[in-house]
């Protein structure tokens, strides 16, 4: 019974231990009290297993370490799925949207890598994206961009994806 024990602990650490965890911004945030200002920290986490799952989160606590921790809690509950071709690239070109940041992303030949700039490439290489074209328009607040990457990464859909909505087979969606 104690090796039962001992390889359920060993499992639960390879669960936890595949996760990436990567910290996007860490800012000083001041909240205005009647004993005059209160010191915070926000941090902004990006948490991804490089094999299609990828979830940006924040949190907010009186030090760094437990804004980060509360960051990556965060992160986990707003996973998100993507599917990547055989080329680690996303299926087609998609648009994504978060308050006034845009992203456009497309996908590239095997090779090209990842051509993306801030939060946008951290979420697109935790989400296990190798070769991909994206871009960032509009804003540049590092919150809106990895959210909105994620939008544009939620949108996604495979070719079996689309014949299951429209209720046809494979094949006829192809002739």
């Amino acid at each position: 019974m104690a090796k039962s024990k001992s390889r359920k602990k060993s499992r639960a650490k390879e669960k936890e231990t595949n996760w990436q965890e990567r910290v996007v911004q860490i800012r000083r945030v001041s909240k205005v009290v009647k004993g005059g200002k209160k010191l915070s920290f926000r941090a902004i986490v990006v948490v991804g297993n490089e094999k299609g799952q990828v979830g940006v989160g924040v949190g907010k606590a009186a030090d760094v370490i437990g804004a980060v921790r509360k960051g990556v809690a965060d992160a986990k509950k707003q996973l998100v799925e993507v599917s990547l071709t055989k080329a680690s690239s996303i299926t087609h070109v998609s648009n994504g949207v978060a308050g006034g940041a845009k992203v456009f992303m497309r996908p590239a030949a095997p090779g090209t890598g990842v051509i993306a700039g801030g939060a946008v490439r951290t979420v697109l290489e935790l989400a296990g994206v190798k070769n991909i074209l994206a871009k960032q328009l509009g804003s540049n607040n590092p919150l809106n961009n990895a959210r909105a990457a994620i939008n544009a990464l939620e949108s996604l859909r495979t070719f079996s994806e689309v014949a299951q909505e429209r209720g046809l087979s494979l094949e006829h969606l192809y002739a």
